[in-house]
Order: structure tokens, then sequence, then C-alpha cells
């Protein structure tokens, strides 16, 4: 079975997170750059990851004009949710909600 060996390999490495000072937890309040597996775990609310194939880390949400992700159910981001006060324009389409690939634009609701 596959799904062990997965769940071993992540714990393994996620080891190098177990040593951390107090003030964090072993598996949150984790600091831009270090591996994740879900935005719950990141003290900036991301799970950031550049493909399917790659390893997942904690990144700084997404600015003003950057490209965005809309919140999604699976907690892990192609790119980043937009920060406080910011909404991500995107149309949403059924395909990109399933594969997590719908992006557009960090823009504030209050601006022109």
């Amino acid at each position: 079975n596959m799904l062990p060996s997965c769940l071993l390999l992540i714990l393994l490495l996620l080891a190098p997170a177990l040593p951390a000072p107090h003030e964090r937890g072993l598996i949150f309040n984790l600091d831009i750059g270090e591996l994740c597996l879900q935005s719950a775990q990141c003290k900036s609310g991301c799970c950031h990851r550049k493909n399917g194939l790659s390893l997942a880390r904690c990144m700084a949400k997404s600015a003003e004009t950057q490209v965005c992700s809309p919140k999604s159910i699976y907690g892990v981001y192609y790119k980043c949710p937009c920060e406080s006060g910011l909404t991500c324009d995107v149309d949403k389409t059924i395909v990109g909600s399933i594969t997590n690939s719908d992006f557009g634009v960090c823009k504030d609701p209050r601006g022109s």
C-alpha cells in the first residue's frame, strides 16, 4: 500500500521543524519557507507549491496587483490568496475549482 509510505516520507520531511523554539508548535505556526501540508499550519496562512510535484512551503500572501488564488478547500495553493483587506478578482470555473487553478489578481475592493 502506497499511503503509509507517503505518510512516512511526509513525516521525515517535516522532521527539521521538530527542534523548533517553544513559541512555535511542532507543525503549526510555521515561518515562511518551512515545509507544510495545509495553510492552517503557516503563520502567513498560505501553504504554496510551485507545481504538482514540488514540496509545499509557507509563503507570504499575495499583495495588491499580484496573482492570487481564491480561498480553497484544499489548503495548498499554486498562487497564494490575497493579504487581509484585498479580494482575489477571478473568474471561477468548475474545472479550475476542482484543479485549484483559478487565478486572478489581488485588488482593494474600496479602490477604483
